[in-house]
């Protein structure tokens, strides 16, 4: 069903993906570098979560929905935008994303909760779900649902490892990081505009 020569490619294209820059991985690095490893791995966890959320409505025929009702759509891409743009404008005023200060550390609940909503809100990933994993598809080879949730299955683990290891190697910065807290204060600012951006991106993408 998942012959391997496809499965490597998928697997490659997944990690070009995942390591792409956005607002999911920047709150796993966040994380990492305020509250420790653990609280990466909290935070992709959270990211791989909202993936496989996506990856389940894509494969109950949700994202088609979005695709076919305007109003769906708009309500949803309304939404996401709206709670990405509230992130961006946080992390501008309170600068807390990346933060080396003890008091500024927030629970794993809140970090899981913030990262699986700023994926799952989102409705660009349903919609790159919906196009990119059929390609991989092949109805010769069994289910076509079992094959969609099984590569979409393993692209929500590879987005859950590559942003836990962002966060990871992101924490083992803070020691250096303390030493320049304006290159922290510009971490955030590029951050905070990284999430407004994207948000903007959301509220002005074209229903297809």
């Amino acid at each position: 069903m998942f012959p391997l020569e496809v499965f490597l490619a998928f697997t490659v294209a997944c990690m070009v993906l995942v390591c792409s820059p956005g607002p999911d991985n920047l709150l796993a690095i966040g994380r990492g570098l305020s509250q420790g490893k653990r609280a990466a791995l909290v935070s992709g966890s959270a990211s791989g979560t909202g993936i496989l959320f996506h990856v389940l409505a894509a494969t109950l025929g949700l994202t088609v929905l979005l695709q076919t009702s305007t109003l769906a759509f708009y309500i949803v891409k309304t939404i996401g935008a709206a709670y990405l743009i509230w992130l961006g404008v946080k992390v501008l005023c309170s600068k807390g994303l990346f933060t080396l200060n003890p008091v500024a550390r927030q629970p794993l609940s809140a970090i899981f909760l913030t990262g699986f909503l700023s994926a799952a809100l989102n409705p660009k990933p349903g919609l790159f779900v919906l196009a990119f994993i059929p390609q991989f598809v092949n109805p010769e080879l069994g289910s076509v649902t079992a094959q969609m949730v099984g590569y979409g299955v393993w692209f929500a683990f590879l987005t859950a490892l590559g942003f836990t290891l962002m966060g990871g190697f992101a924490s083992r910065l803070s020691q250096w990081l303390h030493t320049k807290p304006h290159f922290v204060d510009k971490l955030n600012i590029g951050a905070g505009l990284t999430f407004v951006s994207s948000g903007l991106a959301v509220a002005l993408m074209p229903q297809k």
